[in-house]
C-alpha cells in the first residue's frame, strides 16, 4: 500500500475511524484510509486462493487494474514493476487534442487501416497468377502493375513452361526468385496451354480462397480457360501482348488496360489524353497570338517611323543635280552597243559572219586562251538574236545547218575534238 499523495510506502497505524483503520504517511503526513477490495476481485481471490496464498491490498488494487490490459503490456519483471502513473500520462498525451490532429497520428492511423484491410483481405480472399512462359515474359514492373490491377493480393504465381527448352535461357532461375512455383510440361503443340487449362479449372481445390485469376498468355485456346474460370464465379483478367503493349482484359466487366512494356508505364485512354492534349493547343494559342500582337506593334512602329522620314525629306531644299563627264571608253560601249544592235538584225551572209566575227573577238580579248566550239558559238549567237543558229541558216538559204555553214564557209575554220568543233576565225592567224 502507497501514500496516495506523494505514494510513499513509509506510514503507520493512526487510530480507526467509522471501523476503518487510519493510516498517517510519515513523509508528507497525508492520513488516509486503507483501499476497499472490489467484491469482484475478492470473489476471484477467494476462488482461486489454495489457503496458503498471501496477497495485500495494494497488490490486489493493482491486479484488478491490470487484469484487462493486453498481456504485452506486462513486463517480464512483473506486476510490481507496472507504473500506472506513466501509462495515465501516455494515455493523456495519445488522446489529447494536438497529437490526434497531428500529422503523425494520422499516419499511424492510416498504416494501422491499411495493415488491417490486408489482414481481411487475406482472411476473405487472394488473387492468383498463371503464367504461360513459353508465350509470354513478364519482368518485375509488368508483375507489379499486375499486382496493382488486382483488388485481392497476389499471393500465388505459378509459371508454365518446359524448362529443359534451351530457348527459355535463364528464365526459370529469375521467375524463381521472384516467387513463382515452376511447373514442368514436356515438351510439343501447346503443351504448356493445356497444363494452364487442366490446372486452372480445378484452381480451388488447391486454393479456396482465391477471387481472382490472371491468366497471362497471348493464345487464343486459353479463351476457353477464362470462360470456365468465369462460370466458377472468379474475377479473369486475360493478359496478352501486342507489340509494346500488354493488354489487360478484365472478362468480367469488359473494362480494357493498356500498359507499355517500353516506357514501364500505364497507357492513358484516349478520353484523358483529350483534356492535356487541348490545354496545350489554348496555350500555343494565346503564345500565337501574343507573338502576333507583338509584331503588330513592330509593324505600327516601323510605319510610324517611315512616315516621319517621308516628311523630313519633302521639307528639304532640292539639291541640284551634278552631271558627270562621261569618258571616251563609256562613249565607245555606247557605240560599239548600237553596232552590236544593228547586226542583230540578220538580212544577208556578209551581216551574219560579221557578227561571228564580232563574238569571236570578244571571247577571245576576255580570255585568250579559251578554246571557242561551235555549240559555245551558236548559244552566243543566239543570246543576241534570240534565234536558233540552224533557223537563221535556213531563213538566209545557207545550207541545212549551223555547222555545215561554218565547214563551207571560208571566214572560219573548224578543228575536231573529240565530239566537238573548235571555230576559230581567218583574221586571227
Amino acid at each position: 500500500m502507497k501514500c496516495p499523495l506523494c505514494e510513499s510506502t513509509s506510514y503507520y497505524k493512526n487510530g480507526r475511524r467509522n471501523d476503518q483503520q487510519n493510516y498517517l504517511c510519515k513523509n508528507c503526513g497525508k492520513q488516509f484510509f486503507e483501499p476497499a477490495l472490489p467484491h469482484s476481485l475478492e470473489g476471484d481471490l477467494l476462488a482461486n486462493s489454495n489457503g496458503h496464498t498471501k496477497l495485500s491490498m495494494t497488490d490486489a488494487a493493482e491486479l484488478s487494474l491490470v487484469k484487462n490490459l493486453p498481456e504485452e503490456k506486462i513486463t517480464e519483471k512483473g506486476l510490481g514493476s507496472f507504473n500506472f502513473k506513466l501509462a495515465e500520462e501516455l494515455l493523456q498525451m495519445i488522446l489529447s487534442p494536438d497529437w490526434l490532429e497531428s500529422s503523425v497520428f494520422s499516419q499511424l492511423f492510416l498504416k494501422i487501416q491499411q495493415n488491417n484491410e490486408i489482414k481481411h483481405k487475406l482472411k476473405t480472399g487472394i488473387s492468383l497468377l498463371l503464367l504461360d512462359a513459353e508465350n509470354l515474359k513478364l519482368d518485375i514492373d509488368s508483375e507489379l502493375f499486375l499486382a496493382s490491377v488486382c483488388e485481392y493480393p497476389l499471393q500465388v504465381k505459378i509459371a508454365f513452361a518446359n524448362w529443359k527448352n534451351p530457348s527459355i535461357g535463364k528464365q526459370d532461375i529469375e521467375l524463381y526468385n521472384r516467387g513463382y512455383q515452376l511447373l514442368h510440361v514436356p515438351e510439343g503443340k501447346n503443351s504448356a496451354d493445356a497444363k494452364m487449362i487442366a490446372f486452372g479449372a480445378c484452381v480451388l481445390r488447391s486454393y479456396p480462397t482465391v477471387k481472382e485469376i490472371l491468366v497471362c498468355s497471348s493464345d487464343g485456346i486459353l479463351n476457353h480457360l477464362c470462360n470456365e474460370l468465369q462460370n466458377q464465379g472468379l474475377i479473369v483478367y486475360w493478359v496478352r501482348r501486342q507489340g509494346q503493349n500488354l493488354h489487360i482484359d478484365n472478362r468480367n466487366t469488359g473494362k480494357l488496360t493498356h500498359y507499355s512494356l517500353s516506357m514501364a508505364t500505364k497507357v492513358t485512354s484516349f478520353e484523358k489524353v483529350i483534356d492535356p492534349i487541348q490545354d496545350l493547343i489554348k496555350t500555343e494559342e494565346e503564345s500565337i497570338n501574343a507573338k502576333l500582337n507583338s509584331l503588330v506593334d513592330v509593324a505600327t512602329l516601323f510605319q510610324e517611323t517611315c512616315e516621319i522620314n517621308i516628311k523630313h525629306n519633302l521639307n528639304q531644299p532640292e539639291q541640284e543635280k551634278s552631271i558627270s563627264v562621261v569618258d571616251n571608253s563609256f562613249t565607245e560601249s555606247i557605240k560599239d552597243q548600237e553596232k552590236q544592235e544593228d547586226l542583230t538584225e540578220i538580212s544577208n551572209r556578209e551581216t551574219l559572219d560579221k557578227l561571228l566575227l564580232k563574238i569571236i573577238q570578244d571571247i577571245q580579248t576576255k580570255s585568250p586562251k579559251t578554246k571557242l566550239s561551235v555549240s559555245k558559238l551558236g548559244s552566243e549567237l543566239q543570246k543576241i538574236t534570240r534565234e536558233s543558229p540552224n533557223s537563221i541558216i535556213e531563213k538566209l538559204n545557207l545550207g541545212s545547218s549551223f555547222l555545215r555553214y561554218l565547214k563551207s564557209s571560208p571566214t572560219f575554220t573548224l578543228k575536231a575534238n573529240g565530239k566537238e568543233y573548235e571555230v576559230t576565225a581567218l583574221f586571227s592567224e
